[in-house]
C-alpha cells in the first residue's frame, strides 16, 4: 500500500489539494493479506456505514473527505460523525485526488481513451504540465488525426463514463460540428481550461457563463457532473492496485453515486 501511496502523491497538486493518509488506524498486524480496501469517490455516511459492514480496514476516498483544518470533532457534523465512526472501527482513509489526475494512466488518460475510442491521436499532452515528474499534469489536450463529428464523441463518452446522458452546448449555429482538439478534465476544468484552446470542452462540470464563452467562440462543450467523470476509473485504479498488492481483498463502493441525478 505504502508504494502505490508514494507512486500517487509525489504528482499531487499539493497547493491546494489535502492528498495522501488523512486517517491513520494502522496496525503494525495488517499485512497485505489482511488489506480490505473499499474504494470510493466520495466518503459519505452511507459508505462509512458500508465500509464498516463490509469490514473494510482501509478506504480510498478519491475526494478528500477531510479538506479544510479542524478545530474540533463533533457529532453535530455529518462528515465529522463518518470519521468518529470510522476511527472506532480501525479504519483508515487515504486520498489520491488530484495525483491520480496527474498520473500518466491516471483519470484524465481514462477520460482521453474513451472518448477517442476508434479515432487515431496525433497528440496527447498535459494542459498543465507537472514541473517534476514528465507526462503528468493537470487535464490532457488532444489533436486528432482526423476531424470527428461531435456527436460520435458524446456517444464515445457516454459509453466510456456509462452513461445514459450528458450536457451537451454546441458551438454557436452549428449543428454537428467537426472536432480536432479536445481539452479534457475529469472533475470541474474552468481553472484548467483557461490555458488551453480546444474545438471541444470535456469534463464533469463547468460554470454557466464559461460555456457561453466557450460556445461564443466556437467551441463545444460535454459536462457530464462532477464525478461521474470520475467515478468509472475506480476498476482501473482496483486493478492498478492489484498489481502491487495482489493478496488484498479490493472492492468497489456500491453506495458511492453522483449526488445529482437526472430524473
Amino acid at each position: 500500500m505504502s508504494r502505490v501511496a508514494v507512486k500517487r502523491a509525489v504528482a499531487a497538486d499539493k497547493t491546494w489539494d489535502n492528498t495522501g493518509l488523512l486517517v491513520d488506524s494502522t496496525s503494525e498486524e495488517i499485512q497485505d493479506d489482511s488489506i480490505k480496501l473499499l474504494l470510493t469517490i466520495d466518503l459519505t455516511q452511507s459508505v462509512a456505514e458500508e465500509a464498516i459492514k463490509q469490514k473494510a480496514n482501509i478506504i480510498m476516498a478519491y475526494h478528500p473527505f477531510i479538506f479544510r483544518g479542524l478545530k474540533s470533532i463533533t457529532n453535530a457534523d455529518p462528515q465529522q460523525r463518518s470519521l468518529l465512526k470510522l476511527i472506532q472501527n480501525n479504519i483508515s482513509v487515504y486520498s489520491p485526488h488530484t495525483a491520480v489526475d496527474s498520473a500518466k494512466g491516471g483519470v484524465n488518460d481514462f477520460l482521453a481513451d474513451g472518448i477517442t475510442a476508434g479515432f487515431k491521436e496525433e497528440s496527447r499532452d498535459a494542459i498543465i504540465k507537472d514541473s517534476t515528474i514528465e507526462d503528468c499534469g493537470m487535464g490532457r489536450i488532444i489533436k486528432l488525426s482526423q476531424p470527428v463529428a461531435l456527436s460520435k464523441l458524446v456517444d464515445n463518452a457516454k459509453s466510456s463514463l456509462g452513461l445514459k446522458y450528458v450536457q451537451v452546448a454546441q458551438a454557436r449555429e452549428t449543428k454537428d460540428p467537426e472536432i480536432s482538439s479536445i481539452a479534457l478534465c475529469a472533475g470541474s476544468g474552468g481553472d484548467v481550461f483557461k490555458g488551453a484552446k480546444a474545438d471541444l470542452y470535456y469534463t464533469g462540470e463547468i460554470s454557466h457563463h464559461e460555456a457561453l464563452f466557450l460556445t461564443e467562440s466556437g467551441s463545444s462543450v460535454i459536462a457530464c457532473n462532477h464525478s461521474n467523470t470520475e467515478r468509472a476509473f475506480l476498476k482501473v485504479m482496483r486493478e492498478q492496485l492489484l498489481t502491487e498488492i495482489p493478496q488484498a481483498d479490493i472492492f468497489i463502493s456500491e453506495k458511492d453515486k453522483d449526488p445529482f441525478q437526472i430524473w
